[in-house]
């Protein structure tokens, strides 16, 4: 007899976890451009945002805008992503910032790529002319010794000032200007060296060799040296971009390189030289464009502008009387070429000029008494 089986339904019912939907948190929220095609997560800073936002803004994610769950990375030994800390200074929105000059991957080499293009241009057609052979001793010397010397200045504060803080700033906006700016530096430090070996080829007597010796020895070398050392210990970012760009170029970088350089190499037979030194002025101004942009920025902050003009009051009171005594030294350099068009004292006070401005219109500071 057989025993009886227990039937078994057709369609037996099986468990699965049942899907839950709910809103993503940013998906959720109501962005500038929710409701257009062309998708962004920022305000254009004019009616449709340019290319430099596109591929600037937002690149680095920020928690107070998208990460809701925080930092998804960190310092082994320190806060995670990118830490307003950094720097002394505060702002109520630092993602306000915009270079002025526009700034991304594409225009870094664009850019820098015009200008060694038009620099070897000009070297070449130098030699082709045999510009060098109207050179005076005096003017070779001036040129082996100061110009060789200035070149240790262009790459310390390229190496380690400007790259060593271009990762340090709270958004990819400030870093990439920065990273150019450090680009810029490592590039006429470069053409400047380029030039030396140049010079050391074609113009008889030129001592190829000489400004290491000057740099690290020559008294009036000294307080340049000095500056630019103290500059690369800088530990605040921002202070480090305020001191180098703002205090110590308008009085030593421009004093050296526009009002001395470039104000009297023709009146000694040379003009190769100012082209080159040109693109080095023409850098700085780029520079000083994102800086201005910057730090007006941040004196004209609602929240925190008073605190951060004392702040920037505090460091000029450092970097200031540093700055002059490096340019104070560089003196005895304007009687050594034969052909002088302005005195130290003039050339010294329309670089003081140019930073009294800076202060006073741009970022509304008092000016230090050492200014004055």
């Amino acid at each position: 007899m057989s025993t009886p089986t227990t039937a078994k339904p057709e369609n037996p019912e099986r468990s699965f976890p049942k899907p839950e939907f709910t809103d993503a948190e940013a998906g959720a929220l109501e962005f500038p451009s929710s409701t257009s095609r062309s998708y962004s997560y920022f305000t254009p800073e004019k009616l449709r945002a340019t290319m430099y936002e596109d591929v600037t803004l937002d690149v680095q994610p920020d928690p107070e805008r998208h990460l809701f769950q925080g930092w998804i990375y960190g310092f082994r030994d320190g806060p995670g992503g990118y830490p307003k800390e950094w720097t002394a200074l505060k702002s109520s929105d630092w993602h306000q910032f915009r270079d002025p000059n526009g700034e991304w991957e594409q225009t870094i080499f664009r850019n820098n790529a015009n200008v060694v293009r038009q620099v070897q241009q000009n070297l070449a057609n130098a030699q082709l002319a045999k510009a060098y052979d109207s050179w005076t001793p005096t003017w070779t010397k001036f040129v082996e010794r100061n110009l060789g010397a200035w070149m240790h200045a262009e790459h310390g504060l390229g190496l380690h000032v400007f790259t060593a803080v271009q990762r340090s700033g709270p958004t990819n906006m400030i870093n990439t200007a920065v990273a150019v700016n450090a680009a810029h530096k490592l590039r006429f430090a470069q053409d400047l060296a380029l030039y030396n070996l140049d010079l050391s080829e074609v113009v008889d007597g030129f001592n190829g060799d000489i400004h290491r010796e000057v740099w690290q020895s020559d008294p009036v070398w000294q307080g340049v040296r000095e500056n630019v050392e103290l500059l690369t210990a800088a530990g605040d970012w921002a202070e480090a971009v305020f001191a180098t760009n703002v205090v110590y170029e308008q009085l030593v970088g421009v004093l050296f390189r526009s009002q001395l350089v470039m104000q009297i190499a023709a009146r000694n037979g040379d003009y190769v030289t100012p082209s080159l030194v040109g693109s080095g002025e023409n850098d700085y101004s780029r520079d000083l464009s994102y800086t201005r942009a910057l730090f007006t920025m941040l004196v004209r902050d609602e929240e925190h502008g008073s605190a951060n003009k004392a702040k920037l009051s505090e460091w000029l009171s450092i970097w200031v009387p540093r700055s002059i005594k490096a340019a104070q030294d560089l003196q005895p350099i304007w009687s050594q070429p034969l052909e002088r068009v302005m005195p130290f004292a003039e050339s010294f006070e329309a670089a003081k000029d140019g930073l009294r401005s800076l202060l006073l219109k741009d970022l509304e500071i008092d000016v230090p008494k050492e200014l004055n």
